[in-house]
């Protein structure tokens, strides 16, 4: 099986911020990403923001949208439900004991790319009226898409920083999305682009974006993979396959 190669400077103690000399490792919170790809050029393109200079974790660098977990996700409603292969693959070392985690990561994958890039992976659906995060999708007529997911990657962030993320990144086609045009007020990032393979390779992005990135062109180019799970044991980088 041919893969991405890590970088042997692969998240270095010197980059970025860390943790309080003797101080305890933080529990890594539940995260979730959703990269999109476009299809619609010469070349495949995929959805990236620009994290604003003032954010803590990852200032100015270039990701996917995504996020943390919030209780909300755990029973908001969907226009369906994930593939079966892709619930099972999330269940393998969960972390958790919630039947429902493998949901809640979809469903935060598809909420975060709305709070972040203002676009709703979403089908038409019967809905009832509601507010929260999910109200955008229910004043469109719609619900979340969770059967446009597929996953593709996942990473715990190491020990040694003062934020942990244990992150499952999804993939989704921008076929799936309700629109191209973003909803207007959103947006967290401060700038949106949609960029080649090679456009987002020159960026500034986060190392474990980088492996991602090289992941997805593997899978482009070749089809489904077995999903590359990069965790720090020991003090050791360790990447491992589900």
């Amino acid at each position: 099986m041919t893969g991405p190669v890590l970088d042997p400077n692969y998240d270095p103690r010197s980059d970025g911020a860390m943790r309080d000399k003797g101080g305890k490792a933080v529990k890594p919170r539940h995260a979730a990403t959703l990269i999109i790809v476009r299809r619609d050029a010469k070349k495949p393109r995929l959805l990236m923001g620009r994290r604003n200079g003032g954010h803590s974790f990852m200032p100015d660098k270039w990701v996917f949208p995504g996020g943390r977990v919030d209780r909300g996700d755990f029973n908001a409603p969907s226009a369906n439900e994930l593939n079966p292969e892709v619930k099972a693959k999330l269940v393998l070392t969960a972390r958790h004991d919630s039947p429902l985690l493998p949901r809640a990561l979809g469903l935060a994958a598809i909420r975060e790319t709305f709070e972040e890039a203002g676009l709703l992976l979403a089908k038409e659906a019967p809905v009832r009226p509601g507010a929260g995060p999910w109200r955008p999708f229910l004043e469109a007529g719609a619900l979340p898409d969770l059967s446009a997911l597929s996953y593709v990657a996942r990473a715990i962030t190491p020990p040694y920083r003062p934020k942990r993320f244990d992150a499952r990144f999804f993939m989704a086609e921008a076929e799936s999305l309700l629109s191209l045009d973003r909803r207007p007020d959103c947006g967290e990032l401060d700038e949106i682009e949609w960029v080649d393979l090679d456009e987002a390779l020159a960026l500034d992005l986060p190392n474990i974006t980088r492996f991602v990135v090289a992941e997805i062109a593997e899978r482009l180019a070749s089809g489904p993979r077995p999903i590359p799970f990069m965790r720090f044991l020991n003090g050791a980088r360790r990447l491992e396959h589900l």
